[in-house]
Order: C-alpha cells, then structure tokens, then sequence
C-alpha cells in the first residue's frame, strides 16, 4: 500500500473508481445511460476536483452541484445512489492507498455524499 500524495495517485484511485462505476448495477447507468459521459472530458476535472479537494491545488473549475441537478430531474439520485457511489469510492481507495490523505479521501466523500443526497431530495421536492 502506498500514500495517496500526487496527481499520479489521484489519477490512478479515480480512473479505478470509474472502472468500477461503469460496471455497477446501482449507479453505472447514470454514467452510461443518462448521461452518456464523455470520459476524455470528465476523468481530467475529477482529478483536478479530488487534487483540489485533497491538495488544496486549485486546479478544479466547476460547480459540481449544479451538474448533477439536471440528471436528478431525468433519473432521480437517491440516498442509496449515493451511498453506492461512496462504497465503491471507499473500496477502491482501501484497495490502493493508506496514510492520512487516503483517510481524508473518505472523510470528504463521506462529506460529498451525504450533502449531495440531501440536496438531490430536496430539489425532487420544489
């Protein structure tokens, strides 16, 4: 097990996460079916989100929220979408890293999770 501590490491726990994503009977198809997610374009800004996030790089631009709004008005994202993304998030960080970032890679996604859930519900119900 290795340090989770560079943009190779990033690179590497999301482009596995993703791997798993697309596979997954619970959420893969909001990626493949919903969406229809360009992964030349999403995996750089999800490395420069969790570089951001876990590095303070600033290299992130967006607003990750309001993406997800219009694909909670198509297909709604539920708790346990939510909590699907975070397991497989979980595993795959266990599966590769260990130190205090990997633990902060959790924490946050935990953090994510949880207020994603919340705020996809709220908005079904305006």
């Amino acid at each position: 097990m290795k340090h989770l501590e560079s943009r190779e490491d990033i690179e590497l726990l999301v482009n596995s996460f993703y791997t798993k994503v697309v596979k997954d009977e619970t959420i893969g198809f909001f990626f493949k079916d919903i969406v229809k997610v360009d992964w030349d374009k999403h995996l750089p800004k999800m490395y420069s989100f969790w570089e951001t996030i876990l590095f303070g790089q600033m290299s992130y631009k967006g607003n990750p929220m309001a993406v997800h709004f219009p694909i909670n008005r198509t297909e709604a994202m539920e708790k346990r979408h939510f909590e699907q993304w975070l397991k497989l998030w979980k595993q795959t960080i266990e599966e590769n890293f260990t130190g205090q970032n990997a633990s902060m890679a959790i924490t946050k996604s935990e953090n994510i999770a949880n207020l994603m859930a919340y705020k996809m519900e709220m908005a079904r119900k305006l």
